[in-house]
This record gives structure tokens, C-alpha cells and sequence, in this order.
């Protein structure tokens, strides 16, 4: 098998991405459709906003309950119930506009239900990829959900697009609740033996304060995080941003704007083949894609036309769907198993969580200044924020991203003995840590050194030795 598709091996994925690709373009379908009928109802980007935001609140409010449920619950049972939720919130919103009951504040309010279910769904989903699979493929596996997500993505939006013209809004989203079965399908068919499923978490209390301890105590998780709270803030707002771009810029129609969605998903469906071939990922892959990815938005937004404007498409999907894949498979990787669903839980709660803050924020600014500024000002934030996160969590542990991003020292230009001195320090092996505080306990010897203390003097430290009296003959 291609290592591209090595993960496929597995019986229990293959079942699970038969029925996501199905379910995937159901979702795609619906975003469009749902955009598209606020836009009728309204025509107002702030009003887009709005419903993209109270989508994506519960995420900021539930997904720290959420993660704790996929920790101390079957990860397929809980799949199942909020597959169920979100199909069922999905039919009503489609029946609601196919029989021409459908109000504004319908849309916010069924909005605000499914991602409560989404809220739900997305961190048991993350924390699931890898009892399937484990861990010798799970960045494989990562790379193939994406790109199971984003060839939904290169079909939906131009099928919607189309199937709005033909049938309206309203089928479309229906189409989308029925599609949900094909995910339920699969779970039940999973065989339960082959799922490496880790003993669940026993109840206890403060159980979502240790999942935030724990990040917080790995300052290299929390620079990923805090990179990916800035993209999925103000960035990763394509739906509303093509949807104003289409409309006001360049005043082209439902078909025009669908097709937008596909081109933007044949960069992200590259990469996320790419990701599938790679074997790990490092945080320079997550910080660079996200400066690139920042750099890419603002472009964007800069294009004259609507031709240009779909050219630079590709590559901002590419640089998107890299940095999602590589901080998915680095904080995977990088988390004890027993707190893997509260981590991802508060990872899905940064990249989703952010969006009620940032989606109003750039759908007023795309109404006040223009659609083009939407893209500027979203992805100039990205590049900032995301340099910010470096600057800080690098100085704070000294990570090894810091000498590759930041300007190394000229240990050349220093004098002998602080060269000494800087080896020395190197040497010295960190104190244990005990409850997050250092161990007063002795440091052991240096090696090669016996007799001497590996807690090294001030003056030693700063490589500064005190000058000797000469000797008296």
C-alpha cells in the first residue's frame, strides 16, 4: 500500500472514512446553503457573522465538559449521539426553508444547537483517530481525515452552488441531515475488539483544571495553541470572507461563490496528502505554515479580480490545511493518553472556540471598509499573533524553535573564558521537577568531573573567573 495510504489498512478507519466523506460533503453542502439564506434574509455581513459566530460559541463554553466526556465515556457511543444531534437540527433548518416558515432568528437559534453538538462531536472525534489506528500511524491517519474533509469540500460548495439555483436552499440542507447516517453506519459496523481503547478516566473533581495545568505546563503545546487561536480567529473565516468577497467585490451569484469554495479546496486537499506522507511533524512546520498562511489571507485580499482572486485560493487552502494537520498530529502526539480528550478538547475549544470573537469582528469590518479588508486585517492578526506566541513561550522555556525563528548568538565574538563558562552551563542537567517546582535535591556530579559539584558557582556561571593572587616563590 502507498504510504500515502497506509492507515487504510486498518479495517475499522477504512469504515470510518466511507462514512465521513459522505457526511463531509453533506456539511460543505450546508454552509454554503446557510450562508447563502442568510444573505437572502438579510443581506448583511454582520448578520453573517453573527450566525457563523453563535455556531462556533459552544465551542468556547462546553468543549472543556466535552473533552472530559470523551475521557470517561466510549468514544463510539458519544459519536453516535451527536451524529444524531446534528442531523436532526440540520432537517429541521431544511424543512424550515423549504415550507417558507424560516426567520432570521430561526437561523441563529438552530445555528447555536448545532454546534452545541459540534462542540461535542469534534474533540471525541479527534481523540478517536488514534484508538482506530494508534500512534505509529496516527499523522497518517490526520493527514487522510483531512483530506477526506477537504475533497468534501473541493464537491459540496460548487454542488451546492448549483443545487441552490435548482432546488433552493432548503433541500440542500436536508440533504445534508440525511447524510449523517452514512457516519452511524460505519460506527455500528466498527469491530470493537481492534479499537485500542485506553482505561477511562475515573471520575474525580477538578479533572478539567488538570487538563489546563497540564497545558499550561508544556509551554511548547501553548505556543501551538496560541498560534492556532490566532488563525482560527481571524483567518479561518473562508465561508463568510468568500461569501462578501463574491458578492460585494466582484457581484457575482450563488454558482460563482460555490466555485470559489472548490478551488479553495484543491490547496487544502494537496495539502493534506502531503501531511499524510509525512512521518512526524516538528513546531517549526506548525509556525512557519501559520506565518505563511497570514501572509497568504492578506494577499488574498489584495487581488483586483475575481480570477486572480480564485488563483491565490489554492495556495491559501495548502498553507491552512499544513498548519491544521501538523499542530493536530504534534499535540496528539506530544499528551498523555488518560488526558487526550480533554487536551484536544481545549485545542477544538482555541481553533473553533475563537470564531464567535472574530467572525463579527471581520464581518463588520467587511461591511464598514469593504470585503477586501475582511481578508487584510484577519490575516495580518495571524502573522502578529502568531509571532507574539513565538516571542513569548521561546523566552519563557527556552524552546528549540528559538534559535531556528530568532536571531542566534555570535559565541565567536565572546571571550574565552564565557565560552567556558556557556559550555559549562550547557552541561548542567536541569533539576527534577516536582509539582511543576524544582527539587532542592543535590544535582549529581558533572561527568567526567569527579569530586566536583554540578551546581556551579555565580562566577562560573557568567563565565567570569576571580582573579588569583600570584604565587610567592
Amino acid at each position: 500500500m502507498s504510504p500515502t495510504f497506509r492507515a487504510f489498512k486498518v479495517r475499522n478507519f477504512r469504515l470510518y472514512a466511507a462514512g465521513a466523506i459522505v457526511s463531509n460533503v453533506g456539511t460543505w453542502m450546508q454552509r454554503v446553503a446557510q450562508d447563502w439564506l442568510v444573505l437572502e434574509l438579510t443581506h448583511s455581513g454582520t448578520a453573517l457573522g453573527i450566525v457563523t459566530g453563535l455556531q462556533f460559541l459552544p465551542a468556547l463554553l462546553v468543549s472543556p465538559y466535552a473533552g472530559l466526556i470523551a475521557d470517561r465515556f466510549p468514544k463510539r457511543k458519544v459519536l453516535t449521539l451527536t451524529q444524531i444531534a446534528m442531523g436532526s437540527v440540520a432537517l429541521l433548518l431544511g424543512t424550515l426553508a423549504v415550507t417558507g416558515l424560516i426567520e432570521v432568528w430561526h437561523v441563529y437559534l438552530l445555528a447555536l444547537l448545532f454546534g452545541i453538538g459540534t462542540a461535542f462531536d469534534a474533540p471525541t472525534r479527534q481523540a478517536f483517530v488514534v484508538e482506530m489506528v494508534g500512534k505509529d500511524e496516527l499523522s497518517n491517519a490526520v493527514g487522510l481525515n483531512s483530506a477526506s474533509f477537504n475533497a468534501a469540500r473541493l464537491i459540496g460548495p460548487g454542488l451546492a452552488g448549483l443545487l441552490i439555483a435548482w432546488i433552493g436552499t432548503g433541500p440542500v440542507i436536508i440533504i445534508n441531515g440525511l447524510s449523517y447516517a452514512a457516519v452511524i453506519v460505519s460506527l455500528h459496523l466498527m469491530r470493537t475488539s481492534e479499537l485500542q481503547t485506553p482505561t477511562p478516566a475515573a471520575r474525580d473533581k477538578g479533572m478539567i483544571r488538570d487538563g489546563m495545568r497540564y497545558l499550561w505546563r508544556r509551554p511548547e503545546l501553548m505556543m501551538i495553541l496560541t498560534a492556532v487561536f490566532f488563525a482560527g480567529t481571524f483567518g479561518l473565516n473562508f465561508q463568510m470572507t468568500s461569501a462578501l468577497m463574491a458578492t460585494d467585490a466582484f457581484q457575482k451569484g450563488a454558482g460563482e461563490y460555490g466555485i470559489l469554495g472548490s478551488i479553495l479546496a484543491i490547496g487544502s486537499l494537496t495539502g493534506a496528502l502531503l501531511a499524510a506522507r509525512r512521518v512526524r511533524t516538528r513546531q517549526r512546520l506548525v509556525i512557519g505554515s501559520a506565518l505563511a498562511f497570514g501572509v497568504m489571507v492578506v494577499i488574498s485580499g489584495l487581488m483586483p479580480s475575481y480570477l486572480t482572486f480564485a488563483l491565490v485560493l489554492p495556495i491559501v487552502g495548502f498553507t491552512a490545511l499544513t498548519l491544521l494537520t501538523a499542530a493536530n498530529a504534534t499535540m496528539q502526539l506530544g499528551i498523555d493518553p488518560t488526558m487526550r480528550g480533554r487536551v484536544m478538547a481545549l485545542y477544538m475549544t482555541v481553533l473553533m472556540g475563537g470564531t464567535p470573537l472574530g467572525s463579527p469582528f471581520i464581518g463588520w469590518v467587511g461591511q464598514t471598509f469593504g470585503a477586501r479588508w475582511s481578508l487584510i486585517v484577519g490575516g495580518s492578526l495571524t502573522v502578529l499573533g502568531t509571532l507574539g506566541s513565538v516571542l513569548y513561550f521561546s523566552r519563557r522555556r527556552g524552546l528549540s524553535i528559538r534559535p531556528r525563528l530568532l536571531p542566534r548568538p555570535h559565541l565567536d565574538v565572546l571571550p574565552q573564558s564565557d565560552l567556558v563558562g556557556t559550555k559549562r552551563a550547557a552541561l548542567e542537567p536541569a533539576a527534577p521537577v516536582v509539582d511543576g517546582r524544582a527539587s532542592d535535591s543535590p544535582k549529581p556530579e558533572l561527568p567526567g568531573l569527579p569530586g566536583r559539584s554540578a551546581r556551579l558557582g555565580r562566577s562560573e556561571r557568567f563565565g567570569r573567573q576571580r582573579p588569583r593572587a600570584p604565587r610567592v616563590a
